[in-house]
């Protein structure tokens, strides 16, 4: 994996409200990214010309059934065109966010790729439900259009967790280095993790208890069901096996998962040495200030 490289971001708030509307711009790049308020909409998108170009959205809400966020994902030769669609018809998202060019460079063939893209990776992070009925086919575009639209990808990609959307996000191909592995083992399970900068990682072939606890939080339980509909938790006998790698928000949601009570995950999880995650950040902060 190539070592990330520094970028600046600039987010220009037209209205000076920080939960209205945002237009975010990265250096050297001639993509826009315009973030929106459903409550706002009737008024922004009148006023904005970005509306009216060529791009690719993200609609965004929560369903009280589900711990996970529910996200609609889409295109348009006008963006307002869908949105205000949408606007009329689909009651669950309460804010997006879409792409285009300040050069109005994309056209429909880019922008069914980057939205048959997003689709693809975030079934595959498995952490939104996505209400989008059928997966749309990817256009066939030349090398160099693919190319760049690669690139205009990775660059919205390192836009989204900015505005607080890490649907797409997902474990490295190599997430944990043997040193920084972490254990537990209680309750007849055995789990690996490990601390990532994107949240806390527990490895696929990790163990989860079946049953959880009387007092085991709403929140917790519908996601240890939705990750049991989406297969990453498989039941084999009397626990659950994860089949793949997860990225969970922290250590505690992680630990809590696998464990199926409220737990404490900088106390939860060790090193193989037994040291718990308090123990070794303390340690880290101890050096810290000793230097």
């Amino acid at each position: 994996m190539p070592k990330p490289k520094p970028y600046s971001i600039k987010m220009f708030l037209p209205v000076g409200d920080p939960d209205g509307l945002r237009i975010i711009e990265k250096s050297n790049w001639t993509g826009e990214g315009i973030v929106f308020a459903r409550a706002g909409f009737e008024e922004d998108h009148k006023k904005r010309k970005e509306f009216q170009r060529t791009g690719v959205y993200v609609l965004v809400g929560q369903d009280d059934t589900s711990s996970l966020p529910q996200v609609y994902i889409g295109e348009g030769e006008s963006v307002d065109a869908r949105l205000t669609s949408h606007f009329a018809k689909k009651d669950f998202w309460t804010w997006g966010i879409f792409f285009v060019t300040k050069d109005n460079s994309l056209n429909k063939a880019h922008v069914k790729f980057l939205e048959s893209r997003l689709i693809e990776l975030a079934a595959k992070a498995k952490r939104c439900n996505l209400t989008n009925c059928a997966e749309p086919t990817k256009p066939s575009l030349s090398e160099a259009d693919t190319a760049d639209m690669d690139c205009f990808l990775d660059d919205m990609l390192s836009i989204f967790p900015l505005v607080g959307l890490s649907i797409f996000e997902q474990p490295p191909r190599r997430p944990c280095t043997v040193s920084k592995l972490l254990y537990i083992e209680s309750k007849g399970i055995k789990v690996k993790g490990c601390e990532s900068n994107k949240g806390f990682i527990v490895l696929a072939g990790s163990e989860a208890v079946l049953k959880t606890v009387p007092s085991y939080p709403e929140s917790f339980a519908k996601l240890r069901d939705e990750l049991s509909k989406k297969g990453v938790m498989v039941r084999k006998g009397d626990l659950y096996v994860f089949a793949d790698d997860y990225l969970f928000s922290s250590p505690s949601t992680a630990s809590s998962i696998v464990l199926g009570r409220n737990s404490n995950g900088r106390t939860s999880w060790r090193n193989k040495e037994g040291k718990t995650l308090k123990e070794l950040q303390e340690a880290v902060a101890s050096a810290s200030v000793n230097d």
